[in-house]
């Protein structure tokens, strides 16, 4: 079952169940999903999905953050809440410990060195890791990894 699927039947799972807050988020993300495939015309891959899921979930961090700072609390928890919704549909996320690894053999199989080569890395690592790490984070080890 694809990701796209697998929102739809959540969707309807949580309209059964009484469970709005879910019913709500869930609903926005199909509703990004639909709005990009009319924009461009396209059918949405699980690959794809991944990076909009992504990129929903940086958005709900940065308005979190921002919340927070403006003494919110109330509302930096509801955008925590979504990320945790949001955050199910992800693969497993690589931990610290796999992610130096990969990045490590990546550095190794490719004789890069040095932080010049930290966008042949990035590229890589992307193309290899995918969605089961944030870009923050591997940028983050890609650059003390190369230094």
């Amino acid at each position: 079952m694809s990701v796209k699927a697998q929102i739809l039947n959540d969707i309807k799972a949580a309209m059964k169940a009484g469970n709005s807050f879910e019913r709500d988020t869930l609903r926005m993300i199909n509703s990004a999903f639909k709005q990009i495939e009319v924009d461009e015309r396209v059918e949405l891959d699980d690959a794809r999905i991944f990076t909009i899921l992504q990129s929903e979930i940086k958005r709900r961090n940065d308005s979190a953050t921002q919340y927070k700072n403006g003494g919110r609390d109330d509302l930096a928890q509801k955008e925590l809440g979504e990320i945790e919704i949001i955050s199910r549909y992800l693969p497993k996320q690589l931990s610290d410990d796999e992610l130096k690894a990969k990045i490590s053999e990546l550095i190794a199989q490719n004789s890069l060195n040095g932080i010049k080569d930290l966008g042949a890395l990035m590229k890589l690592a992307k193309e290899t890791i995918g969605s089961a790490c944030d870009g923050k984070r591997m940028s983050e080890a890609a650059k003390k990894a190369l230094s």
